[in-house]
């Protein structure tokens, strides 16, 4: 999986947990909660949407690293990695 995949992965299920956004619109910077307005059940949701998609699992103590693409990228594809033993 490579940043591109990830980047569509995060958008695609963000989108989905909060339709009133847009894709294009959204910074590599903006953050989940400060700028996007999610709130903490969205967040799970999101956290759950990512897990399901990626079959990853996203301990609470590690959401910050999550909470802008420029952020989640590298941290979504280490945990790929270390989860699939690679």
């Amino acid at each position: 999986m490579t940043d591109p995949d990830i980047r569509a992965i995060y958008l695609e299920e963000l989108v989905k947990i909060a339709p009133d956004l847009d894709a294009e619109d959204i910074a590599n910077e903006d953050h989940l909660q400060d700028d996007l307005e999610l709130d903490s059940m969205d967040i799970l949701n999101f956290v759950s949407a990512l897990h399901a998609r990626l079959g990853i699992d996203i301990p609470e103590v590690d959401y910050p690293r999550i909470a802008t693409l420029w952020q989640a990228q590298p941290y979504l594809l280490a945990r790929l990695r270390d989860e699939s033993g690679g």
